[in-house]
Protein backbone atom coordinates (compact mmCIF):
# COMPACT_ATOMS: atom_id res chain seq x y z
CA UNK A 1 0.00 0.00 0.00
CA UNK A 2 1.17 3.66 -0.26
CA UNK A 3 1.71 4.45 3.24
CA UNK A 4 5.72 3.44 3.34
CA UNK A 5 6.13 4.74 0.67
CA UNK A 6 4.16 8.90 1.77
CA UNK A 7 6.02 8.61 5.17
CA UNK A 8 9.54 8.17 3.78
CA UNK A 9 9.01 11.10 1.01
CA UNK A 10 7.33 13.48 4.03
CA UNK A 11 10.21 12.44 6.13
CA UNK A 12 13.06 13.06 3.34
CA UNK A 13 11.16 16.59 2.94
CA UNK A 14 11.04 17.60 6.44
CA UNK A 15 14.54 16.64 7.28
CA UNK A 16 16.00 19.30 4.84
CA UNK A 17 14.42 21.78 7.63
CA UNK A 18 13.53 20.07 11.09
CA UNK A 19 13.78 16.87 13.11
CA UNK A 20 11.51 14.14 13.13
CA UNK A 21 10.50 11.48 15.91
CA UNK A 22 8.40 8.78 14.35
CA UNK A 23 5.88 6.85 16.57
CA UNK A 24 5.74 4.01 14.12
CA UNK A 25 1.65 3.02 13.46
CA UNK A 26 -0.36 4.43 15.51
CA UNK A 27 -4.60 6.10 15.84
CA UNK A 28 -5.05 9.64 14.77
CA UNK A 29 -5.77 10.14 18.20
CA UNK A 30 -2.89 9.05 19.70
CA UNK A 31 -0.84 11.11 17.41
CA UNK A 32 -2.59 14.11 18.67
CA UNK A 33 -1.84 12.46 21.72
CA UNK A 34 1.76 12.05 21.28
CA UNK A 35 2.20 15.49 20.13
CA UNK A 36 1.27 16.93 23.02
CA UNK A 37 2.71 14.10 25.30
CA UNK A 38 6.46 15.00 23.56
CA UNK A 39 5.92 18.76 23.13
CA UNK A 40 5.81 19.11 19.59
CA UNK A 41 4.93 21.81 17.51
CA UNK A 42 3.32 19.60 15.08
CA UNK A 43 2.22 16.30 13.94
CA UNK A 44 1.33 14.65 10.86
CA UNK A 45 -0.96 11.68 10.46
CA UNK A 46 -0.68 9.54 7.03
CA UNK A 47 -4.25 8.37 6.69
CA UNK A 48 -7.35 8.57 4.36
CA UNK A 49 -9.72 8.12 7.57
CA UNK A 50 -12.47 6.35 6.41
CA UNK A 51 -12.42 6.56 2.91
CA UNK A 52 -11.98 3.45 0.56
CA UNK A 53 -8.19 1.43 -0.23
CA UNK A 54 -6.88 3.81 -3.21
CA UNK A 55 -7.20 6.79 -1.03
CA UNK A 56 -4.43 8.38 1.03
CA UNK A 57 -3.24 11.62 2.43
CA UNK A 58 -1.78 13.61 5.22
CA UNK A 59 -3.94 15.17 8.40
CA UNK A 60 -1.95 17.62 10.14
CA UNK A 61 -1.73 19.08 13.95
CA UNK A 62 -0.33 21.56 16.05
CA UNK A 63 -0.15 21.64 19.82
CA UNK A 64 -3.86 23.07 20.09
CA UNK A 65 -5.67 21.72 17.30
CA UNK A 66 -5.67 21.21 13.81
CA UNK A 67 -3.64 22.92 10.53
CA UNK A 68 -6.17 24.23 8.11
CA UNK A 69 -8.03 26.93 6.87
CA UNK A 70 -5.21 30.33 6.23
CA UNK A 71 -2.58 27.85 7.56
CA UNK A 72 -3.08 25.53 4.96
CA UNK A 73 -2.91 27.89 2.48
CA UNK A 74 0.51 28.74 3.82
CA UNK A 75 1.58 25.33 3.58
CA UNK A 76 -0.11 25.06 0.20
CA UNK A 77 2.20 27.59 -1.06
CA UNK A 78 5.30 26.59 1.01
CA UNK A 79 5.07 23.85 -1.41
CA UNK A 80 4.55 25.98 -4.64
CA UNK A 81 7.70 27.74 -4.05
CA UNK A 82 9.98 25.05 -2.66
CA UNK A 83 12.50 23.44 -4.77
CA UNK A 84 12.03 19.88 -6.08
CA UNK A 85 15.21 18.79 -6.32
CA UNK A 86 16.93 17.54 -3.39
CA UNK A 87 18.30 19.46 -0.39
CA UNK A 88 21.27 18.69 2.52
CA UNK A 89 19.44 17.14 5.37
CA UNK A 90 20.10 19.28 8.61
CA UNK A 91 17.53 17.44 10.89
CA UNK A 92 17.40 13.47 12.24
CA UNK A 93 15.06 11.04 12.74
CA UNK A 94 14.35 9.69 16.05
CA UNK A 95 11.96 6.46 16.86
CA UNK A 96 10.33 6.79 19.87
CA UNK A 97 8.53 2.71 20.73
CA UNK A 98 6.90 4.00 23.89
CA UNK A 99 3.83 5.95 22.70
CA UNK A 100 1.44 3.06 22.84
CA UNK A 101 2.35 2.71 26.80
CA UNK A 102 2.30 6.41 27.61
CA UNK A 103 -1.15 6.79 25.72
CA UNK A 104 -2.12 3.92 27.96
CA UNK A 105 -1.07 4.94 31.37
CA UNK A 106 -2.99 8.11 30.14
CA UNK A 107 -6.46 6.30 29.22
CA UNK A 108 -5.91 4.55 33.05
CA UNK A 109 -5.80 8.22 34.80
CA UNK A 110 -8.96 8.98 33.48
CA UNK A 111 -11.13 6.33 32.48
CA UNK A 112 -12.69 3.79 35.56
CA UNK A 113 -14.26 0.71 34.89
CA UNK A 114 -16.18 -0.72 37.69
CA UNK A 115 -17.28 -3.95 36.28
CA UNK A 116 -16.01 -7.00 34.13
CA UNK A 117 -18.18 -5.99 30.68
CA UNK A 118 -18.36 -8.42 27.83
CA UNK A 119 -17.97 -6.35 24.50
CA UNK A 120 -17.74 -6.47 20.78
CA UNK A 121 -15.62 -4.54 18.90
CA UNK A 122 -15.27 -4.83 14.60
CA UNK A 123 -12.03 -2.49 14.96
CA UNK A 124 -12.29 -3.26 10.46
CA UNK A 125 -8.89 -3.93 9.83
CA UNK A 126 -7.94 -0.74 10.69
CA UNK A 127 -5.46 0.51 13.00
CA UNK A 128 -7.52 0.41 16.10
CA UNK A 129 -6.94 -3.87 15.55
CA UNK A 130 -3.75 -3.05 17.27
CA UNK A 131 -4.71 -1.57 20.41
CA UNK A 132 -8.42 -1.77 21.28
CA UNK A 133 -7.89 -5.49 22.73
CA UNK A 134 -5.35 -5.13 25.29
CA UNK A 135 -6.69 -1.78 26.41
CA UNK A 136 -9.77 -3.42 27.06
CA UNK A 137 -8.15 -6.10 28.65
CA UNK A 138 -6.64 -4.17 30.94
CA UNK A 139 -10.09 -2.37 32.22
CA UNK A 140 -11.82 -5.67 32.98
CA UNK A 141 -13.55 -6.47 30.06
CA UNK A 142 -14.18 -9.73 28.25
CA UNK A 143 -13.48 -8.46 24.75
CA UNK A 144 -14.70 -10.39 20.95
CA UNK A 145 -12.69 -8.22 18.45
CA UNK A 146 -13.79 -8.49 14.54
CA UNK A 147 -11.45 -8.09 11.82
CA UNK A 148 -8.52 -7.26 13.85
CA UNK A 149 -5.79 -7.32 11.65
CA UNK A 150 -4.98 -4.41 10.30
CA UNK A 151 -5.17 -4.35 6.21
CA UNK A 152 -4.83 -1.71 4.12
CA UNK A 153 -6.82 -3.05 1.60
CA UNK A 154 -10.05 -3.39 3.82
CA UNK A 155 -10.76 -7.44 2.79
CA UNK A 156 -13.96 -6.93 5.25
CA UNK A 157 -15.57 -3.98 4.69
CA UNK A 158 -14.91 -0.60 3.92
CA UNK A 159 -13.46 1.96 6.74
CA UNK A 160 -16.83 3.57 7.58
CA UNK A 161 -18.55 2.24 10.60
CA UNK A 162 -22.22 2.41 9.65
CA UNK A 163 -25.04 0.17 9.38
CA UNK A 164 -24.31 -1.40 6.21
CA UNK A 165 -20.77 -2.15 7.07
CA UNK A 166 -21.56 -3.40 10.89
CA UNK A 167 -24.07 -6.19 10.11
CA UNK A 168 -21.57 -8.60 11.64
CA UNK A 169 -21.13 -6.98 14.44
CA UNK A 170 -24.61 -6.47 15.15
CA UNK A 171 -25.22 -10.25 15.36
CA UNK A 172 -21.96 -10.80 17.37
CA UNK A 173 -23.52 -8.89 19.89
CA UNK A 174 -26.65 -10.55 20.14
CA UNK A 175 -24.96 -13.86 19.37
CA UNK A 176 -22.57 -13.59 22.64
CA UNK A 177 -24.69 -11.34 24.77
CA UNK A 178 -22.30 -9.07 25.07
CA UNK A 179 -23.54 -5.47 27.03
CA UNK A 180 -22.08 -3.27 23.72
CA UNK A 181 -20.67 -3.43 20.54
CA UNK A 182 -18.47 -0.22 19.10
CA UNK A 183 -17.53 -0.46 15.15
CA UNK A 184 -14.50 2.04 14.41
CA UNK A 185 -13.21 3.71 11.31
CA UNK A 186 -9.81 3.30 9.44
CA UNK A 187 -7.44 5.77 11.65
CA UNK A 188 -9.32 5.26 15.32
CA UNK A 189 -11.21 8.93 15.40
CA UNK A 190 -15.13 7.16 14.90
CA UNK A 191 -17.06 5.43 16.95
CA UNK A 192 -20.12 3.64 16.23
CA UNK A 193 -22.34 1.51 19.27
CA UNK A 194 -24.19 -0.85 18.82
CA UNK A 195 -26.83 -1.91 22.14
CA UNK A 196 -27.12 -5.58 23.40
CA UNK A 197 -30.26 -5.77 21.38
CA UNK A 198 -28.06 -5.17 18.12
CA UNK A 199 -29.42 -1.90 17.59
CA UNK A 200 -26.75 0.71 15.75
CA UNK A 201 -27.59 4.10 17.51
CA UNK A 202 -26.04 7.47 15.32
CA UNK A 203 -23.28 9.81 16.96
CA UNK A 204 -25.83 12.26 18.21
CA UNK A 205 -27.51 9.98 20.79
CA UNK A 206 -24.35 8.85 21.79
CA UNK A 207 -23.31 12.26 22.59
CA UNK A 208 -26.13 12.80 24.82
CA UNK A 209 -24.96 9.87 26.78
CA UNK A 210 -22.45 11.18 27.76
CA UNK A 211 -23.65 14.64 28.15
CA UNK A 212 -25.66 13.07 31.26
CA UNK A 213 -22.96 11.29 32.30
CA UNK A 214 -20.46 14.00 32.54
CA UNK A 215 -22.85 17.01 32.96
CA UNK A 216 -23.85 15.04 36.62
CA UNK A 217 -20.26 15.71 37.68
CA UNK A 218 -19.80 19.18 36.21
CA UNK A 219 -22.46 21.27 36.22
CA UNK A 220 -22.48 24.25 34.07
CA UNK A 221 -19.97 22.55 31.46
CA UNK A 222 -20.18 23.17 27.83
CA UNK A 223 -21.06 20.76 24.92
CA UNK A 224 -20.46 21.61 21.84
CA UNK A 225 -22.51 19.66 18.70
CA UNK A 226 -22.65 19.95 14.90
CA UNK A 227 -25.49 21.44 12.84
CA UNK A 228 -26.92 18.14 11.61
CA UNK A 229 -27.23 16.71 15.14
CA UNK A 230 -30.88 16.02 16.88
CA UNK A 231 -32.35 19.13 18.16
CA UNK A 232 -32.94 17.13 21.50
CA UNK A 233 -29.30 17.95 22.14
CA UNK A 234 -29.88 21.24 22.88
CA UNK A 235 -32.81 20.06 25.20
CA UNK A 236 -30.90 17.00 26.39
CA UNK A 237 -27.90 19.27 27.70
CA UNK A 238 -30.16 22.51 28.99
CA UNK A 239 -31.72 19.45 31.34
CA UNK A 240 -28.50 18.55 32.78
CA UNK A 241 -27.62 22.18 33.77
CA UNK A 242 -25.41 22.18 30.33
CA UNK A 243 -24.42 24.94 28.09
CA UNK A 244 -25.05 23.63 24.27
CA UNK A 245 -22.93 25.09 21.68
CA UNK A 246 -23.69 24.45 17.92
CA UNK A 247 -21.08 24.57 15.03
CA UNK A 248 -20.66 23.90 11.66
CA UNK A 249 -20.05 20.45 10.38
CA UNK A 250 -16.29 19.05 10.48
CA UNK A 251 -13.53 17.28 12.66
CA UNK A 252 -11.90 20.86 12.34
CA UNK A 253 -14.34 23.28 13.25
CA UNK A 254 -15.39 21.04 16.64
CA UNK A 255 -12.12 20.53 17.81
CA UNK A 256 -11.47 24.52 17.28
CA UNK A 257 -14.69 25.02 19.04
CA UNK A 258 -13.75 22.47 22.11
CA UNK A 259 -10.88 24.21 22.18
CA UNK A 260 -11.51 28.33 22.41
CA UNK A 261 -14.97 27.28 24.56
CA UNK A 262 -13.25 25.27 27.02
CA UNK A 263 -15.88 22.34 26.31
CA UNK A 264 -16.09 19.06 28.44
CA UNK A 265 -17.58 17.47 25.70
CA UNK A 266 -18.27 17.28 21.48
CA UNK A 267 -19.82 15.45 18.96
CA UNK A 268 -21.02 14.70 15.58
CA UNK A 269 -23.42 12.79 14.41
CA UNK A 270 -21.20 10.59 12.45
CA UNK A 271 -19.61 8.84 15.31
CA UNK A 272 -17.08 11.66 15.86
CA UNK A 273 -17.07 12.56 19.65
CA UNK A 274 -14.43 15.26 21.64
CA UNK A 275 -13.35 15.28 24.84
CA UNK A 276 -12.14 17.57 26.85
CA UNK A 277 -9.45 15.01 28.29
CA UNK A 278 -8.00 14.52 24.98
CA UNK A 279 -7.34 18.58 24.86
CA UNK A 280 -10.53 18.97 22.62
CA UNK A 281 -9.84 15.51 20.43
CA UNK A 282 -11.83 13.13 19.12
CA UNK A 283 -10.58 9.92 20.09
CA UNK A 284 -12.80 6.59 19.34
CA UNK A 285 -11.19 4.40 21.72
CA UNK A 286 -11.18 6.92 24.75
CA UNK A 287 -15.18 6.82 23.63
CA UNK A 288 -15.60 3.39 23.89
CA UNK A 289 -14.05 2.94 26.62
CA UNK A 290 -15.89 5.66 28.41
CA UNK A 291 -18.69 3.74 27.65
CA UNK A 292 -17.59 0.66 29.15
CA UNK A 293 -16.91 3.36 32.16
CA UNK A 294 -20.67 4.42 31.91
CA UNK A 295 -22.32 0.92 31.70
CA UNK A 296 -20.09 -0.30 34.83
CA UNK A 297 -21.28 2.30 37.36
CA UNK A 298 -25.08 1.59 36.61
CA UNK A 299 -27.43 -2.01 36.21
CA UNK A 300 -28.68 0.41 33.53
CA UNK A 301 -28.28 -1.67 29.94
CA UNK A 302 -27.38 0.43 27.48
CA UNK A 303 -30.51 -0.55 25.46
CA UNK A 304 -32.63 1.24 28.28
CA UNK A 305 -30.09 4.34 28.09
CA UNK A 306 -30.86 4.27 24.59
CA UNK A 307 -34.53 3.82 24.84
CA UNK A 308 -35.24 6.61 27.21
CA UNK A 309 -33.53 9.55 25.34
CA UNK A 310 -35.51 11.75 23.41
CA UNK A 311 -35.91 11.33 19.59
CA UNK A 312 -37.76 13.09 16.96
CA UNK A 313 -39.09 12.24 13.46
CA UNK A 314 -36.26 12.78 10.61
CA UNK A 315 -34.70 12.25 7.32
CA UNK A 316 -31.17 11.39 7.25
CA UNK A 317 -28.83 13.02 4.60
CA UNK A 318 -30.03 12.58 1.37
CA UNK A 319 -27.97 13.10 -1.24
CA UNK A 320 -29.19 15.49 -4.93
CA UNK A 321 -26.96 15.30 -7.78
CA UNK A 322 -25.49 18.86 -8.79
CA UNK A 323 -22.86 19.82 -10.61
CA UNK A 324 -19.47 21.13 -8.66
CA UNK A 325 -19.53 24.23 -10.64
CA UNK A 326 -22.83 24.79 -9.27
CA UNK A 327 -23.42 23.61 -6.04
CA UNK A 328 -22.14 26.66 -3.74
CA UNK A 329 -24.26 29.09 -6.06
CA UNK A 330 -27.01 27.48 -5.48
CA UNK A 331 -26.78 27.56 -1.59
CA UNK A 332 -25.48 31.23 -1.98
CA UNK A 333 -28.92 31.79 -4.19
CA UNK A 334 -31.46 29.53 -1.68
CA UNK A 335 -29.96 32.10 1.06
CA UNK A 336 -30.95 35.04 -0.36
CA UNK A 337 -34.04 33.90 -1.37
CA UNK A 338 -35.11 32.95 2.24
CA UNK A 339 -33.75 35.49 3.48
CA UNK A 340 -35.96 37.93 1.15
CA UNK A 341 -38.88 36.01 2.73
CA UNK A 342 -37.45 36.55 6.17
CA UNK A 343 -37.11 33.08 6.56
CA UNK A 344 -34.83 32.45 9.75
CA UNK A 345 -31.65 30.30 9.13
CA UNK A 346 -27.80 30.04 9.68
CA UNK A 347 -25.78 30.18 7.19
CA UNK A 348 -22.22 29.75 7.86
CA UNK A 349 -21.55 25.98 6.79
CA UNK A 350 -24.63 25.88 3.91
CA UNK A 351 -28.10 26.79 4.93
CA UNK A 352 -29.84 25.51 8.44
CA UNK A 353 -33.77 26.64 8.23
CA UNK A 354 -34.76 26.72 11.85
CA UNK A 355 -38.49 26.50 13.29
CA UNK A 356 -40.18 26.13 16.19
CA UNK A 357 -41.31 22.48 15.38
CA UNK A 358 -38.06 21.50 13.27
CA UNK A 359 -35.40 21.99 10.93
CA UNK A 360 -33.48 21.59 7.44
CA UNK A 361 -30.46 21.24 6.79
CA UNK A 362 -29.14 21.76 3.01
CA UNK A 363 -25.35 21.66 2.54
CA UNK A 364 -23.10 21.00 -0.85
CA UNK A 365 -20.26 18.47 -0.19
CA UNK A 366 -16.91 19.71 -0.20
CA UNK A 367 -16.11 16.06 -2.07
CA UNK A 368 -18.56 15.67 -4.21
CA UNK A 369 -21.08 16.85 -6.81
CA UNK A 370 -23.76 16.42 -4.60
CA UNK A 371 -26.30 19.09 -1.78
CA UNK A 372 -27.40 16.91 0.85
CA UNK A 373 -30.41 17.63 2.57
CA UNK A 374 -31.46 16.42 6.34
CA UNK A 375 -34.42 17.18 8.41
CA UNK A 376 -35.93 16.95 11.54
CA UNK A 377 -39.32 17.80 13.17
CA UNK A 378 -41.26 17.25 16.23
CA UNK A 379 -44.19 14.98 14.20
CA UNK A 380 -43.86 12.99 11.12
CA UNK A 381 -46.37 14.72 9.26
CA UNK A 382 -44.40 18.30 10.15
CA UNK A 383 -41.22 16.44 8.68
CA UNK A 384 -42.61 15.61 5.66
CA UNK A 385 -44.37 18.98 5.22
CA UNK A 386 -40.63 20.57 5.32
CA UNK A 387 -38.69 18.12 3.72
CA UNK A 388 -40.79 18.74 0.71
CA UNK A 389 -40.65 22.37 0.87
CA UNK A 390 -36.28 22.12 0.95
CA UNK A 391 -36.80 19.75 -1.82
CA UNK A 392 -38.92 22.06 -4.17
CA UNK A 393 -36.79 24.88 -3.54
CA UNK A 394 -33.54 23.37 -4.39
CA UNK A 395 -35.40 21.83 -7.60
CA UNK A 396 -36.87 25.29 -8.50
CA UNK A 397 -33.11 27.17 -7.85
CA UNK A 398 -31.66 24.27 -10.16
CA UNK A 399 -34.16 25.55 -13.15
CA UNK A 400 -33.60 28.98 -12.57
CA UNK A 401 -29.62 28.50 -12.93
Amino acid sequence: MSGDALKDALISGLLSKCDVTDIGIVSTPMLYFATNFLNKKSGVMITASHNPPEWNGFKLFKQNGCIHGEEMTQIKNLAKTSPTKPTARIGKTTQYTRIFNDYANFISEKIKVEKKLNVVADTGNGVCGLFVPSLFKQHKCNILTLNEKPDGRFPAHLPEPNEETLQELKQKVVETGADFGVGYDGDGDRAVFVDEKGRIFPGDLALMIFAKHILQKHKGGSVVYELSCSMAIEEYVRKYGGNPIVERVGHTYIMDRMISENALLGGEKSGHLYFSECRGGDDAIFASLKMAEILSSTSEKLSEMFDSLPKYPSIAEENFKVPDSQKFVLIEKLKISFQNRSLMFLGYDGIKLIYKDGWILMRASNTEPVIRISAEARTQERLKEIYEFSKNELKQAMEES
